[in-house]
């Protein structure tokens, strides 16, 4: 069922395929409630890739504005999740592998070197940061509470890139990660658990804790090349395919990054 917790606005009529909406509370902006209603839409089938829907409808379905509509579709566009058809609407893409695979593979070239530096420089507040974190996301797996999860997620991998000093890398690894959210991409319940998802961490906290760039390196290699696997597959598997090698073969390929 497509809806967003908003607050009231002017209930408007129930819209061709009588799918119900329900009035919505939370933290998060419209915009955002608005993102995550379409993805869930999408991936439940309620919106099909290849169809023609309406900002206009969709406002009346969600029983908000139009305003936080039209943003949040845009920021779909960028992440290429749905695409405008001028004066028509808009129409639900499939997601594409490739770009998940070229999204991981920025993410490799920047992330691995940049946790081999935080480890070289490792002081105790970041020790300290990342076995917070690294419980937290301990505990909301064991809650099955995923969105905690994910904000301790980021902010242990947060907490490797400041250790690097670079403000500018850290800004656009949290840019490719943005992306990936937006287009709805996670491996939870899917591919793997949240407590796998923690267990990948702990050899990358392990290292940090030595002092031992290349082995913190490996465990951010291994943990983000993993993952851009899994979601790589998925993505394929959604268009009726398995996954391509090249994808999965540009997700490894990090000449660049290396840990010297």
């Amino acid at each position: 069922m497509l809806h967003v917790n908003a607050p009231p606005y002017a209930a408007g009529p129930t819209p061709e395929g009588g799918q119900t909406v329900r009035a919505v509370a939370g933290t998060s902006s419209l915009t955002e409630q608005v993102i995550e209603a379409v993805r869930e839409a999408i991936h439940s089938g309620e919106l099909r890739p290849g169809e023609l829907y309406s900002v206009y409808r969709l406002a009346e379905q969600l029983n908000v504005s139009r305003t936080p509509v039209r943003e949040a579709m845009l920021r779909l566009a960028e992440a290429g999740l749905v695409r405008f058809e001028r004066s028509r609407g808009f129409r639900v893409l499939r997601r594409d592998p490739r770009e998940i695979a070229e999204v991981f593979h920025l993410r490799l070239l920047l992330e691995v070197p940049a946790t081999s530096r935080a480890a070289r420089h490792a002081g105790p507040g970041l020790a300290r940061a990342l076995r917070e974190e690294l419980e937290a996301m301990r505990a909301a797996a064991a809650d099955h509470d995923e969105p905690r999860f994910m904000r301790h997620d980021r902010a242990f991998h947060d907490a490797i890139l400041a250790a690097g000093a670079n403000r500018r890398l850290a800004e656009v690894v949290a840019g490719l990660r943005d992306a990936t959210v937006t287009l709805g991409a996670s491996t939870v319940d899917r591919s793997r658990s949240l407590a796998d998802v923690a267990a990948e961490h702990e050899p990358i906290l392990t290292g940090v804790l030595a002092g031992d760039p290349d082995a913190a390196a490996a465990a951010m290699r291994a943990h983000v090349a993993h993952t851009g696997e899994l979601l790589v597959a998925q993505a394929a598997a959604e268009n009726g395919r398995p996954a391509d090698p090249a994808d999965v073969a540009l997700i490894h390929d990090i000449t660049g990054g290396s840990t010297t």
